[in-house]
């Protein structure tokens, strides 16, 4: 089975898609952890660019070293994309959406960061809308995303209680989540004539040396201690990114905006029930509620989108009778 085809399926889309939220639902917990080990303050958002520096950094080279083991870096009538559109792709898609996220954690609350950064996949439908006239949004997706967002606010307020102070934190997390569904749906584009997991390790490695630089204005280039725990900590969040952008940026490139982005509402709802077992925190029966929520509505956006293709296909039957 081709690529094209599996990320086609339905089955395919499915697992791809769970399996890249997951992995970042999975980073959260990850990197409170590496943030203990290497003593890094909450609010040292300088030794906290650091550290996602040399995460994006290693992610980036992982995938392009795999890109040429597959004999993907060059391929018939694929051109590589241009220095300043590579640039800009690990601008957005990268560098500015963690630059501002790491600087939001700091100033928000976990309700606020659950609700926020799920917002990313309603950026992701404008953004497509914006840059493809033809992305078509039914009533039924709209209802679909409407459940997914309502999923997250019913899981920030069962952990947290009715507690939402829009700020400078906030703000900056809505950013993010705004520079995140727009370089996802800019991926899309961009990756039309090149390998997806060539292109994704480049603009990782550019995004990735960007908040390196930034961060080490403030703590330098090695504010921390590496031991054998610390090596094993960075390298997993390198791998998870390189794995989480290389499917979730493949099945963006195969199908509609609209048909996938629902699925990103799973990634806070993971990162609390990672959270519960990594870090031992509690979780409440509005998890469960939540997860409900945010599975009806994608299975109501993929049914939206299959009777979409179904009548288009007996349309065209009837039109072949006439």
């Amino acid at each position: 089975m081709k690529a094209e085809t599996w990320f086609r399926h339905p089955a395919g889309i499915l697992i791809s898609s769970v399996g890249a939220t997951l992995l970042w639902g999975s980073a959260l917990p990850v990197i409170k952890i590496s943030y203990q080990h290497f003593q890094i303050d909450s609010k040292n958002v300088f030794g906290e660019w650091v550290f996602a520096g040399y995460r994006f950094v290693l992610a980036g080279l992982i995938l392009i070293i795999l890109a040429m083991l597959m004999g993907q870096t060059r391929g018939s009538g694929r051109k590589p994309l241009s220095v300043p559109r590579l640039v800009r792709l690990g601008f957005v898609q990268t560098f500015m959406q963690y630059l501002v996220l790491y600087a939001g954690l700091s100033f928000s609350s976990g309700i606020e960061s659950s609700i926020l950064v799920g917002s990313t996949s309603l950026f992701q439908i404008l953004s497509a809308r914006m840059m493809d006239k033809t992305e078509g949004l039914s009533p039924a997706k709209w209802f679909g995303m409407l459940l997914g967002f309502l999923g997250i606010l019913v899981m920030g307020f069962g952990q947290q209680g009715v507690q939402f102070h829009f700020g400078l934190g906030s703000l900056l997390l809505l950013a993010s989540a705004a520079f995140g569904g727009f370089g996802n749906v800019l991926f899309r584009k961009e990756s039309a004539n090149e390998s997806v997991i060539a292109l994704t390790g480049k603009q990782m490695l550019v995004g990735g040396l960007g908040l390196l630089v930034v961060g080490a204005v403030r703590s330098g280039f090695a504010p921390f201690h590496f031991d054998a725990k610390g090596w094993l900590l960075l390298a997993y969040l390198s791998v998870l990114s390189a794995a989480g952008f290389a499917l979730w940026n493949t099945v963006m490139k195969y199908n509609a905006v609209g048909k996938v982005s629902l699925y990103l509402f799973l990634i806070p709802v993971f990162g609390v029930l990672l959270s519960s077992v990594l870090l031992d925190e509690r979780v409440s029966a509005w998890i469960v509620f939540s997860l409900v929520l945010v599975v009806a509505g994608i299975v109501i956006v993929n049914r939206s989108s299959r009777s979409v293709k179904e009548k288009g296909l007996a349309q065209k039957e009837v039109q072949r009778s006439l």
